[in-house]
């Protein structure tokens, strides 16, 4: 991938797909493809068609998506199903019939299976039962990564697939009810400082490990990744370390200056009790993340401060 290659970022608007557009930008390249839902809507196969046939992109990223946290995932599965298999069907088949040179199709750590043995190596997929909440998400995904390899033996294509840890930082998606743990904890934490309220009440019990990655570390690695990977095997990518959602609370109680007190409601459901990703095959390439938890706790509060509450 030169400086003068074509680039298609699918979902440059999201949090994933605009960092990834950040990055190229950073590092020189210029001619980078971007489209809103409403210029292309890629669930639809005519469309994403003629736009493969009339702009020939060179490499694709493949972040565009319908994401969403527990509740959403939970409440809407027929969406969640549908509407990321059209959008992987159409890309990865536009893709192969245009002659894309190389494609990356991003995933989630959430394709695992629900009680996977830790760290998780790739390997362990479908090895075991999913997490209940957001089933039909991963099936989706799962059925991303399998495409992508599909088409790679029988069409000989360079479709290479990234599986990112639980992702956070500029960008993210702030609606208290469908967005992701860190988002949902940042609105529900600041108004209660806003309101003086004494207590926040968060779901579940607080116990489950999870990893989370800055979502700029995230793009590092998927450059990374497209310039230097072509096997067929998908790769984790993640910051190494795992955290409670009880201390992801505590430490961003103290990011925002929040004094009251912690409350977890146990009816709620915590999904998957521990999630952390085993990164020996892309730190073997060289790559390592760069921005600590806090750090980017920070950052995203900062975000969400200047871009969401103003």
């Amino acid at each position: 991938m030169n400086k003068e290659s074509k680039i298609f970022v699918a979902g440059h608007t999201g949090m994933v797909g605009s960092a990834i557009v950040r990055r190229l930008q950073k590092n020189g390249y210029e001619n980078i493809i971007c489209k809103s839902h409403k210029e292309l809507d890629l669930t639809d196969q005519s469309s994403t068609e003629y736009f493969f046939r009339d702009e020939k992109p060179d490499y694709v990223f493949l972040a565009a998506a319908k994401v969403g946290g527990i509740h959403a995932n939970n409440s809407y599965p027929a969406d969640f199903i549908m509407e990321n298999m059209l959008i992987e069907c159409n890309v990865i088949k536009s893709s192969y019939k245009n002659g894309v040179k190389k494609l990356m199709f991003l995933g989630s750590s959430c394709i695992y299976p629900k009680l996977c043995p830790q760290p998780i190596k790739e390997e362990y997929l479908l090895t075991g039962e999913l997490e209940p909440t957001n089933e039909a998400y991963a099936l989706a995904k799962i059925s991303g990564i399998k495409m992508c390899q599909s088409y790679n033996k029988q069409y000989h294509t360079i479709f290479i697939s990234a599986m990112p840890a639980s992702l956070y930082g500029v960008n993210d998606r702030f609606d208290i009810n469908n967005s992701h743990v860190i988002p949902s904890m940042i609105i529900k934490l600041h108004e209660a400082k806003i309101n003086n309220k004494p207590y926040v009440e968060l779901w579940g019990t607080g116990n489950p490990l999870r990893e989370f990655l800055y979502v700029d570390d995230m793009a590092d690695a998927c450059l990374y990744l497209m310039q230097n990977y072509e096997e067929n095997e998908f790769v984790n990518i993640g910051s190494g370390k795992e955290i409670s959602i009880r201390k992801l609370a505590e430490t961003l109680k103290l990011v925002i200056g929040y004094n009251g007190e912690l409350l977890f409601d146990t009816t709620k459901p915590d999904g998957t009790p521990r999630r952390v990703l085993d990164n020996t095959r892309i730190y073997k390439t060289g790559w390592r993340p760069q921005v600590d938890m806090e750090e980017g706790l920070q950052r995203e509060y900062e975000y969400y401060l200047k871009y969401v509450v103003s």
